[in-house]
Order: C-alpha cells, then sequence, then structure tokens
C-alpha cells in the first residue's frame, strides 16, 4: 500500500521540484535592482597575452577573468555568454567603458597608456567586480 502512494506522489512531486527549479533560473536573469546574489567573481588573474588575447567573458553574472593584466594600449575584447545585458566600466575616471553589451555579444575597449590598477564593475549590475592591471 505505502507504495502505491509513493508512486503517485512521486510525479507530482517531480513536477513541483521543476517548476521551483525554473522560477529560481528566471529570477537569476532578472534587473529588478535587488542586488542579484551578492557575489563577485573569484578567477585566478591572467597573465598579458600577446596577439590581443587578452579577453574577458562575463557568464553567470561573473567577469572570467575576475582580474586581468594587460600591457598598456592593449584592445581587451569583452565577450558577453549571460543571458542579460553587462557593462564592462572603470570606477572612479571612467578609463574605460563598454557601453551595452546585449547577450551573445561583444565589444572591446582599449586599456589606459599608463601602468596602474584599474577596478571595473557592470553599471547595470554594480555586485559584479573585477579588475584590470595594465603593465
Amino acid at each position: 500500500m505505502a507504495g502505491s502512494a509513493m508512486r503517485g506522489l512521486a510525479p507530482r512531486t517531480l513536477g513541483v521540484l521543476g517548476a521551483v527549479s525554473l522560477l529560481l533560473a528566471l529570477s537569476g536573469c532578472s534587473d529588478s535592482g535587488s542586488g542579484g546574489s551578492g557575489s563577485t567573481a573569484t578567477a585566478s588573474p591572467s597573465s598579458p597575452a600577446a596577439g590581443g588575447g587578452d579577453t574577458i567573458d562575463i557568464k553567470n553574472f561573473a567577469f572570467n577573468p575576475a582580474s586581468l593584466t594587460v600591457k598598456a594600449g592593449a584592445v581587451v575584447t569583452v565577450t558577453n555568454s549571460d543571458s542579460t545585458t553587462h557593462t564592462v566600466t572603470a570606477t572612479g575616471a571612467k578609463a574605460f567603458d563598454t557601453g551595452d553589451i546585449a547577450p551573445g555579444k561583444t565589444a572591446t575597449f582599449t586599456a589606459p597608456p599608463e601602468a596602474g590598477s584599474y577596478p571595473f564593475i557592470c553599471t547595470i549590475h554594480p555586485f559584479m567586480k573585477g579588475t584590470l592591471t595594465v603593465v
């Protein structure tokens, strides 16, 4: 008897779990201004790349890598692999700003000519943070 009750419950339970999972996935794509999860990316710093290989990929509301080291004046390519629009914008004096990058699109910016550390954010999702180090 208990086995037949479990069989009847399992499809409903799976349906509810599926619906909850879908709602959680969709809520992560919202621009409601709630600040998202509040987490930041924790990728390892990368080294300066030769031949224009300086890239940042945006995925799951995080910059990858979160810390990028490039040569002064390097062209950095940013790919938005996420489901919503993002930016890569230097804080402070705004040494660089990609503007809005739609999902699936790329943008480029030129690294500042002066060596230093340049923190950046997504202006749409300010909890997303990274650092560009210019050498």
